[in-house]
């Protein structure tokens, strides 16, 4: 970096690492062209046609679109004034940071293994990450998240949990809600909960004005490519939130599409797509539930299967030389040597699941002779 420009350049920018998303790692250009499995960065297999009409597109959308808002207070079962309409869930969690963290001051709690965009995002706008780490069992560990009660603005809690695939307890929820009550906010990531219904929590919402739940459409509802989440929360903590957004954060392609994906057809296709998904998680569980050389970790109640393999550096990169990238998670917290998997189509999970098997067939040869 050239001097003037580090010298202008905040100093906690200068120490950021930035997230190694799945297409800083492999983008899609490259993927495209070498026609490779994509089954690490928990997208669907597979995207539908939707209707554009441009006739609005030299004007600017507006903030939160009516028909979006309308569309997921009657999908969710709450009111308007309860949601705000973000670029992707990883918006909320700038959006909570900005509103409710003071940059040098204030500080955030996250409980890894798990989604890393919320430490990357607070240290972002310089502010504190502290960690209470999941029990072994990937529950959350509640007497260390209660040392912190005082001390941090934001608690970020996720379930079902991404990278382990495990849901958060009810009653484990609720003990923070209740431990952090006039305290701090609870910010609840719902990104997979269409793969696993029992873990929604929006009742809590009328109990506990602490609460936030992220939801996303880029998950069940096949829209990655579009950058549509929701910030669920009280009138009061949405109009908040309403004060630190850009002033139009959906685009008008993106909020037609919303609306269509949100409509009572739409609603249908993607619990039809989260049942046909669920059948090739149990396929991908089954088969490498068979495979001595690999031990299953944590759940499977999102779109993705994680286990872990001493020979995972390997089988990574034999992977990729044949054209199936999924995703290495050893860098996480107590995952050491663990990979996820991404459920794709019938023929993406037959392809990765013979190489998987012809991987460890060869080395058993090798070790044989």
């Amino acid at each position: 970096m050239s001097k003037w420009l580090e010298n202008i350049t905040n100093d906690h920018v200068l120490a950021l690492t930035p997230y190694e998303s799945a297409r800083r790692l492999f983008s899609s250009e490259q993927n495209q062209s070498a026609g490779q499995v994509w089954l690490n960065a928990n997208e669907a297999p597979s995207a539908q046609d939707y209707q554009i009409d441009s006739t609005l597109f030299n004007r600017y959308p507006d903030c939160q679109p009516l028909e979006v808002i309308g569309a997921y207070a009657k999908y969710s079962g709450l009111s308007k004034q309860q949601i705000v309409a973000t670029r992707g869930a990883d918006e909320g969690i700038e959006l909570v940071i900005r509103a409710f963290c003071e940059p040098g001051k204030s500080s955030v709690l996250v409980c890894p293994p798990t989604y890393g965009m919320y430490a990357i995002s607070a240290q972002t706008f310089n502010v504190g990450v502290e960690r209470a780490p999941l029990n072994q069992d990937f529950s959350l560990d509640l007497a260390t998240i209660e040392t912190y009660v005082g001390k941090v603005n934001v608690v970020f809690l996720c379930s079902p949990n991404n990278p382990t695939g495990t849901r958060l307890a009810q009653a484990d929820i609720i003990a923070v809600l209740n431990m952090y009550k006039d305290k701090a906010l609870v910010v609840l990531d719902e990104a997979y909960v269409e793969f696993d219904s029992d873990a929604e929590q929006t009742q809590l919402l009328q109990q506990y004005d602490n609460l936030l739940i992220l939801r996303t459409l880029s998950k069940a509802f096949a829209l990655a490519g579009i950058r549509c989440g929701f910030a669920l929360s009280s009138a009061e903590i949405c109009t908040t939130l309403l004060k630190v957004i850009a002033p139009y954060p959906v685009p008008a392609p993106v909020a037609q599409v919303a609306s269509v994906a949100l409509s009572e057809n739409g609603v249908i296709v993607m619990r039809e797509r989260v049942a046909s998904l669920q059948t090739g998680i149990e396929r991908i569980k089954s088969e490498l539930a068979n495979i001595p050389n690999i031990t299953l970790v944590g759940d499977a109640k999102a779109n993705f299967v994680l286990f872990k393999s001493d020979e995972n550096p390997q089988l990574m990169r034999f992977l990729v030389e044949n054209g199936v990238i999924i995703r290495d998670q050893s860098k996480q917290l107590n995952l050491q040597n663990c990979l996820r998997i991404t459920v794709g189509s019938d023929a993406e999970n037959t392809k990765l699941l013979s190489l998987i098997q012809r991987f460890f067939d060869q080395a058993a040869v090798r070790n044989a002779s």
